[in-house]
């Protein structure tokens, strides 16, 4: 199978990548992580303005018509800048949504204000008592009149303090877990009967505990149709993931190589002690097997439901457990300058852990691997 990149990708990856190198230095993430906000609206404007925010959106609402491989090609480069905007959270998971469930007046409105980086969401699909389970919904929708109205609470809903507007996971029928039932709405953040408490996540990022009561939201799609279209977002969501955890393992093994060669011990680098050149080898093999998994679940995108759950699931865990080897070897071979705020491979550890514990950690894909161990790959 060919894995080249073709014209337009490479352009796209190079945009990316003149972005992450001169807008994204490390003094200027650290500003604007520590912000009120947590990020930069100047560099959200930037996506916009490169078309950063339209890549998985037709071309009629501006978008780039791009697919699985086009959204690892730029979550890739967000990861070597451990980029802090709500890419994923409004782009791959709300905004892929809303373009698969919405009527043609919401999708023209909504995805519109998404590509011109004048509308940014967050998806409230999880739930305290779920963990990574999202058909665990407890969170009740009723029609009254011509809306609904929302009640319940969603854990962990990233950039959620700061979205202009939440796209909730509501139940409109069936049991409190379980694929049928389950409907999308579009919800104004700031609207009557929504609260938000957020705070600043261990890798630097921002997510908020919401609750609703009596919250007035906005059909997307069906009543009770919301559970493929989901699952579809969340599974894009997992190769942005994978694609992030790579980039930003290839600048933590960069980082680490950079640190051995320059430090010195009984007057020698210590980069010249084999013991830690093969544990540099060992890194680079950890992101080698990252990258590999991560190129076949973006193909996967496609394939049948049970196989790309299958492969996605594979993708994920193999992340998680080599995205942990690195960021845990990088520490160790910086030593105690590895733990300092101030040095850049310790957000990139951070960064590179916890995205084991976004939308599924390894525990949890390895238990659902398993039960899709016999799904035949002819499927695809």
């Amino acid at each position: 199978m060919d894995f080249k990149l073709n014209d337009e990708q490479r352009m796209l990856e190079e945009t990316v990548g003149r972005l992450v190198r001169d807008g994204y230095p490390f003094d200027a993430r650290e500003k604007a992580r520590t912000s009120e906000l947590g990020y930069s609206t100047q560099m959200w404007q930037q996506f916009a303005e490169l078309g950063l925010l339209g890549v998985p959106f037709a071309e009629d609402f501006g978008g780039f018509n791009g697919g699985g491989p086009e959204l690892m090609v730029v979550a890739e480069g967000f990861g070597r800048g451990l980029v802090l905007e709500p890419y994923l959270a409004t782009v791959v998971l709300s905004g892929t949504l809303i373009d698969a469930l919405g009527n043609d007046a919401q999708k023209e409105s909504l995805i519109s204000a998404i590509v011109g980086g004048e509308l940014r969401l967050a998806l409230a699909a999880y739930e305290p008592e779920g963990r990574y389970d999202h058909t665990h919904v407890a969170t009740q929708a009723e029609k009254q009149g011509d809306s609904y109205v929302i009640s319940g609470r969603k854990a962990v809903v990233l950039h959620g303090d700061s979205a202009d507007k939440l796209v909730v996971i509501a139940r409109t029928g069936g049991e409190t877990r379980g694929r049928e039932g389950l409907s999308a709405f579009v919800v104004d953040a700031d609207a009557s009967g929504v609260s938000r408490r957020g705070y600043e996540t261990i890798d630097g990022l921002r997510a908020a505990e919401i609750h609703f009561d009596n919250a007035s939201g906005e059909l997307l799609g069906e009543e009770g149709g919301a559970a493929d279209a989901l699952e579809a977002s969340l599974a894009l969501g997992i190769v942005a993931l994978c694609a992030e955890a790579a980039g930003a393992m290839e600048v933590a093994c960069d980082q680490t190589l950079a640190y051995i060669k320059e430090r010195q011990q009984f007057g020698v680098a210590i980069g010249k002690f084999q013991a830690l050149q093969h544990r540099m080898v060992e890194m680079r093999m950890e992101l080698e097997k990252a990258r590999s998994m991560t190129i076949l679940a973006a193909c996967s995108l496609d394939a049948a439901p049970q196989v790309r759950a299958k492969r996605l699931a594979a993708a994920k865990a193999i992340i998680g457990k080599s995205g942990r080897k690195v960021a845990e070897e990088a520490i160790q071979l910086h030593g105690g300058m590895g733990m300092m705020e101030e040095t850049a491979v310790s957000h990139y550890a951070k960064r590179i852990v916890m995205i084991d514990h976004q939308l599924g950690d390894l525990g949890y894909h390895m238990q659902m691997l398993e039960s899709l161990l016999d799904v035949d790959e002819d499927a695809a």
